[in-house]
């Protein structure tokens, strides 16, 4: 297993590093990885040449984000066959990283499978390994279109509930190109209200404890040119009862069959506040997300993370000698035990809509999800 950094040009200027690449350099492939944990502060890539390199990267949150962590467990599982590694153990390790995250698991079996199905058939290891890259690739272009159609429906759905444009949006967390093989899901829509001259203001939550709203989402906002403004968590009811909120936009990351959905905790209050002051509440995904398997919300598994990440305060990960990981400058007495899901779940009665590549589905029922579900399996079929 071996990890390495490669700088990114030294400049300010935006650049158009991508969040996930594959490469093929002479000593071997590889994936790419725009590190989110360096931003804001750089833009570095790192580069991981077997599964476990990537197992770490995700759980470390260098890649992240609901649809980018299917494309990248799919791109694990081509790494391992490509690189010679047991595929069913990659396949394995990689749908544990995170356990709340279901796009994570379906992109690792969906190219373990397709790697299955060329042995099944006779094909050597050299042929199931490119086919399990090729279905990455296909997840990957997929993913695209349809962030892309994700914003077409979300900004419809906008349109009909707020007529006349002037939007003022409040997100939570980072749903923008760093999670996608496109532009996103939450800010994907409101990318698209921003081009199309009807968004007045993105309200940014900071996102504690890891801050991926301060960090990520403001990052996407400034480089896109959007109006937007940073707040913090708990100043989210203040700007409700300000009357400055007229929608919530946020992604998921598991959404269950009656329509519980598990995002970056933080994601309940906003569902509570928009309902008592009448907001409409959108939740934008893509069907990969909804897992039917898991009935309801209480069935979700809701990843706990390390204590250190409420107790301390850390800057963008930027190495320096002697630094430790979770080195951070305290905030809570020493030997302070922490509370720190990484997600928490709202009940669908809670969600105005969920807004998928195939469309929206308001109200939010589980009849209504499985047709969805259902007419999206019969369109890739």
């Amino acid at each position: 297993m071996a990890d390495q950094y490669a700088q990114s040009s030294e400049n300010n200027r935006p650049t158009e590093i991508p969040a996930i690449r594959w490469d093929e350099p002479p000593e071997g492939p590889v994936l790419v990885l725009l590190d989110q944990t360096r931003l804001p502060a750089e833009e570095v890539e790192l580069v991981c040449t077997d599964a476990p390199a990537l197992v770490e990267a995700i759980r470390t949150l260098a890649v992240r984000g609901a649809p980018l962590l299917g494309i990248a467990g799919a791109y694990g599982v081509a790494l391992a066959a490509a690189r010679g590694f047991d595929v069913d153990e990659a396949a394995a390790a990689l749908a544990s990283a995170r356990p709340t995250a279901v796009n994570l698991s379906y992109g690792a079996r969906r190219a373990q499978a397709a790697h299955l199905a060329v042995l099944r058939g006779g094909g050597d290891q050299k042929q199931a390994a490119e086919a399990a890259l090729a279905a990455a690739r296909a997840l990957h272009k997929e993913d695209a279109q349809a962030s892309a159609r994700m914003a077409t429906h979300g900004l419809a759905l906008l349109d009909e509930l707020l007529p006349g444009g002037n939007h003022r949006i409040l997100t939570h967390c980072n749903t923008g190109a760093l999670v996608s093989g496109g532009e996103g899901t939450a800010f994907a829509v409101a990318l698209a209200a921003h081009r199309a001259g009807r968004l007045r203001r993105l309200w940014v939550d900071e996102t504690r404890p890891l801050l991926q709203g301060a960090r990520l989402t403001a990052y996407e906002a400034a480089r896109t040119g959007m109006a937007y403004t940073l707040l913090t968590d708990n100043a989210a009811g203040s700007l409700f009862s300000a009357g400055e909120v007229d929608a919530v936009l946020i992604g998921a990351d598991r959404i269950a069959a009656d329509g519980s959905v598990a995002n970056k905790v933080g994601s309940y209050p906003l569902a509570v506040l928009a309902r008592y002051h009448h907001v409409p509440f959108i939740v934008v995904a893509p069907v990969t997300t909804v897992d039917p398997d898991t009935p309801n919300g209480a069935a979700i598994e809701v990843e706990q993370r390390a204590g250190h990440e409420v107790t301390e305060i850390t800057a963008p990960q930027v190495p320096m000698a002697g630094a430790e990981a979770g080195g951070g400058i305290p905030v809570a007495p020493l030997g302070t035990q922490a509370y720190n899901p990484a997600f928490d779940v709202t009940p669908p009665e809670l969600v105005t809509a969920i807004v998928t590549e195939e469309g929206a589905v308001s109200p939010v029922t589980a009849e209504a999800l499985e047709e969805l579900c259902d007419r999206s399996r019969q369109v890739t079929i």
